[in-house]
């Protein structure tokens, strides 16, 4: 069974040209609390090890390899179909001096693991849910993972109260997001066909505005809305980060899963 794209190559690779300034690596900040969050989870239930290969699925621009190499001594290796975005990834890592293999194949692609290795710890943030059938995206992700390896979903919650708003002033941008990969009440499914041990899986961040601050559509009320995320962003900064502590599938800006592969 295949994995329908609700975005295409062309997209990606506009996207990444669009990018290619952006930081190099992943680090805390003031500025995102979101991602300090993120880099939490992985601190408490990743392990270190230096004989560990990691595998990105959607690797681009290879932020987060970078992390995972420095904080966790992985061996650093990103899979993308994106051309540009695999050049940006080799240009990052480069840069560090760090040392990554990138492999450019689409997953859904036919006997797409031919030639690849097993990975030690598979992972991706931000993609199972740019696909139709999701959890056909996730096995693929199990396909290259090691017997007993680590396996780490993680997406952006585009569903709750975001869509609502999304829907008015992003319809575009929230239509290349399968909902459905959001709820995690649907990652049982998967979890139980894979035969995968929840290590961690929960909606993090808390309230996240920043979601709703994409505007497609240009006049008065969503020039008025902008301005509500605004203010919105000020509150849920980090002097008052004790509001991130609330969690629901609801409200919640990111959900993760980490797993054992049985």
């Amino acid at each position: 069974m295949g994995g329908y794209k609700l975005t295409e190559q062309d997209y990606w690779d506009e996207y990444w040209r669009q990018r290619e300034s952006d930081a190099v690596e992943i680090k805390r900040t003031k500025k995102d609390l979101s991602i300090n969050i993120l880099l939490d989870v992985f601190d408490r239930f990743l392990p270190v090890n230096e004989n560990f290969h990691v595998l990105e699925i959607g690797g681009a621009p290879g932020q987060y390899l970078a992390y995972m190499h420095k904080k966790f001594k992985y061996h650093a290796h990103s899979l993308d179909y994106s051309k540009r975005g695999n050049e940006q990834t080799i240009k990052n890592l480069s840069s560090m001096g760090i040392k990554a293999v990138v492999y450019e194949k689409d997953i859904f692609a036919d006997n797409f693991s031919d030639g690849l290795p097993k990975f030690d710890v598979v992972y991706s943030l931000g993609f199972i849910e740019h696909f139709e059938n999701f959890t056909e995206a996730v096995k693929r992700h199990i396909d290259l993972l090691k017997p007993g390896g680590i396996l780490m979903i993680g997406v952006p919650n585009l569903g709750g109260v975001y869509k609502y708003s999304l829907r008015y002033t992003a319809p575009k941008h929230l239509a290349m997001h399968n909902l459905n990969a959001m709820n995690i009440s649907n990652w049982k499914n998967f979890e139980s066909e894979f035969g995968l041990i929840p290590v961690f899986n929960n909606y993090i961040t808390g309230f996240e505005p920043l979601i709703m601050k994409k505007v497609e559509i240009k006049n008065f009320l969503t020039s008025f809305f902008s301005f509500i995320i605004k203010a919105l962003m000020i509150i849920f900064s980090f002097r008052f980060s004790f509001l991130r502590k609330f969690n629901s599938r609801f409200w919640s800006g990111y959900l993760i899963g980490i797993y054992k592969r049985n």
